[in-house]
């Protein structure tokens, strides 16, 4: 019987979808039929994409009792094809092995694939000391980077043709009503027209032992807010308001929130802001209710869990709703004027954009468009609600979220990766569908490696301003803020009516140190490639222009001098 040996080379790309850049036009590189034996008894090298897998793999398959002395008897011809196949593997491999962790190949390979090569360094390499020697030396895989730039452009180039700002067609109160009928039968239509936050008497139908907080989720499922709730409930009973042998306690909603985005410096305003005597914020800094919570999303990696009602949400703002009680309890005109200022505050850097629940409760999408978005239910109870945005040049946010959240392996390289798979990703999506749709689709955002979609603040914007006008926005830049704190809390200050301070609580608030600052060991990991910013500037350009008309501030287009 005659054998057929067939080299095979068979590139497998990390990314799961069916096209990319590099084979546009075409199949992936797929392996050849031998003519002879119609695909039987194949000796196949199959090469993974990556360079440092580069050594074959060698499968041989075989029918009944043949063996490998078929072999043998091969023509010799043959034998030093095989032969002299394995060498130049082997060569390959070696020049990888003796090039070091960090460095491509001596011998550059044949089999480079597409135009995103990845970085060897980060799958084998675990010590932190090399991964920062790597940052500060220069890399070949960066020179390699900006030889693959135009594939990468021409991924931009397809997104950028096929942005479309359109307006979101609105839903009717009646349709909101439908989708959260408990909600609309708790919190009221009208509030109380002498304190400044949505605030309202709701009965208390329990007795003075019952704990008010017993059910509670977010105490049920967070050890760290315990304490809070313990103080809450030993007060409890004494800010109830008796009357006719009934119980009611006061409840209250926000009278503005700081709505985005995430690694903006929200935490940083909130910390600054919190200190004024007037401001009272929700006992959880991002309780997330209104994106996550009232869903029964703790993590979306995790499943479903119950639902919060809304009563959970409501419970955080009871230490502020107890002092405006007493502010509208009080007997003398001086304490109720100076309770009454009181605002409450809530600082969920999700509000804005995360919308990542819709799909699994809300089906009658309209061409993969969400029907209902967080804005419609705040704007449906709090029409004249105020909203704070802080927001950065998207390029930095983007780098500075990829060293929040990745657990390991991080690097400019890994970011420059996770970058162009997020834009392959992206692309594909608009390919088929609208602007909106990809930004709010809940499997393409959990696909992508890093959160691209964050910073594209003006699809945001624009929905928002479907249901609230412009005058309730105060939108901020992070490069401002850090380089004049005084300045931008006085802007905050103006926006929500705040009362004056005295110099030395001025001076607390704006010397104070800046919170949630990058991390040590993540600035060590020094800056993102040149490269991977020029790819990210021009991804997120169009955006960054349209918001600065929307804004009439170019300021927010975030142009490089």
């Amino acid at each position: 019987m005659r054998h057929c040996i067939n080299c095979c080379i068979q590139l497998f790309p990390e990314d799961t979808h069916k096209q990319q850049a590099a084979c546009r036009g075409g199949p992936h590189p797929s392996h050849q039929v031998c003519p002879t034996c119609k695909g039987e008894n194949k000796i196949l090298f199959r090469v993974d994409s990556r360079q440092m897998n580069l050594l074959a793999v060698l499968e041989v398959r075989a029918e009944g009792n043949e063996n490998w002395g078929g072999f043998l008897r091969f023509k010799k011809g043959k034998r030093c094809s095989l032969v002299f196949g394995l060498i130049i593997m082997t060569l390959v491999m070696a020049s990888y092995l003796l090039s070091g962790a960090h460095q491509e190949p001596l011998i550059p390979s044949p089999f480079h694939y597409g135009g995103f090569p990845s970085n060897p360094s980060l799958v084998d390499s675990d010590n932190p000391s090399d991964m920062k020697e790597h940052h500060y030396q220069p890399s070949i895989n960066n020179i390699s980077y900006v030889k693959d730039y135009p594939s990468i452009k021409l991924i931009i180039d397809n997104i950028a043709a096929r942005i479309e700002f359109t307006t979101r067609q609105l839903p009717d109160l009646q349709d909101l009503k439908r989708q959260e009928l408990h909600m609309f039968s708790v919190i009221p239509n009208k509030f109380l027209p002498n304190s400044k936050s949505p605030c309202w008497y709701e009965e208390f139908s329990g007795r003075n032992t019952t704990d008010p907080y017993l059910t509670n989720s977010y105490v049920l499922y967070s050890k760290r807010f315990r304490s809070t709730f313990d103080a809450l409930r030993k007060v409890f009973w004494g800010h109830l308001s008796h009357v006719h042998g009934k119980h009611f306690r006061l409840r209250c909603l926000p009278h503005f929130y700081i709505i985005g985005q995430p690694k903006c410096g929200t935490t940083d305003l909130y910390d600054r802001l919190r200190l004024h005597p007037e401001v009272k914020f929700s006992a959880i800094k991002e309780p997330h209710w209104w994106t996550r919570k009232r869903f029964g999303i703790v993590r979306l990696r995790d499943g479903l869990r119950d639902r919060y009602p809304v009563e959970d949400y409501l419970d955080l703002f009871d230490l502020a709703a107890h002092q405006i009680h007493q502010g509208l309890q009080a007997a003398s005109a001086e304490q109720q004027s100076k309770m009454n200022r009181i605002i409450i505050g809530e600082a969920s850097a999700s509000t804005m954009w995360d919308n990542n629940a819709w799909t699994f409760f809300y089906d009658n999408s309209t061409d993969g468009e969400p029907p209902f978005l967080t804005q419609d239910f705040i704007h449906a109870f709090q029409p004249e609600a105020k909203l704070i945005v802080m927001l950065r040049d998207p390029v930095e946010r983007l780098y500075s979220d990829y060293l929040y959240f990745a657990s390991s392996n991080k690097s400019a390289d890994d970011f420059h990766e996770k970058v162009t798979e997020a834009l392959q990703l992206f692309e594909n999506c608009m390919l088929d569908y609208s602007l909106r749709a990809c930004v709010y689709n809940n499997t393409l955002n959990n696909a992508m490696p890093v959160r691209l979609q964050v910073g594209l603040y003006a699809v945001y914007l624009l929905d928002w301003l479907t249901v609230f006008s412009k005058e309730q926005f105060l939108i901020l830049r992070l490069e401002d803020h850090a380089s004049n704190v005084k300045y931008t809390m006085h802007r905050v200050f103006q926006f929500l009516n705040l009362g004056p301070l005295s110099e030395k609580q001025e001076a607390l608030m704006t010397k104070n140190p800046a919170s949630n600052t990058r991390r040590p060991e993540d600035r060590s990991l020094g800056p993102m490639w040149p490269i991977t910013q020029k790819i990210l500037q021009d991804f997120y350009g169009p955006f960054n222009t349209r918001l600065a008309q929307v804004l009439e501030d170019e300021a927010f287009a975030w142009k490089t001098p």
